[in-house]
């Protein structure tokens, strides 16, 4: 008796079903740094450095969420073919 699998577990993700989030994130890191170099110039710089910090932490479980998701959408798992017994 042979222990093969009877499932294939293939991915179908490619870098266009998540291009769109890595779009959305670097937008989200340059509005964060654009906004703590406007604030660098205030009396107080340790804002813009906690600023810049604070929305890099915050969108970083919203962004692994979204790709995590994205990934688990595209696995599929199929039943593989019987082999047919052989007759003598």
């Amino acid at each position: 008796m042979t222990s093969s699998n009877p499932f294939t577990v293939r991915c179908t993700l490619t870098f266009g079903d998540i291009y769109g989030q890595v779009l959305a994130w670097m937008a989200v890191i340059f509005v964060s740094l654009a906004a703590g170099l406007a604030l660098m110039g205030s009396s107080r710089p340790l804002f813009a450095l906690v600023g810049v910090g604070l929305i890099l932490v915050l969108s970083l479980p919203f962004l692994l969420f979204a790709f995590v998701t994205t990934l688990i959408n595209h696995i599929q798992v199929e039943p593989t073919q019987a082999p047919r017994p052989q007759t003598e």
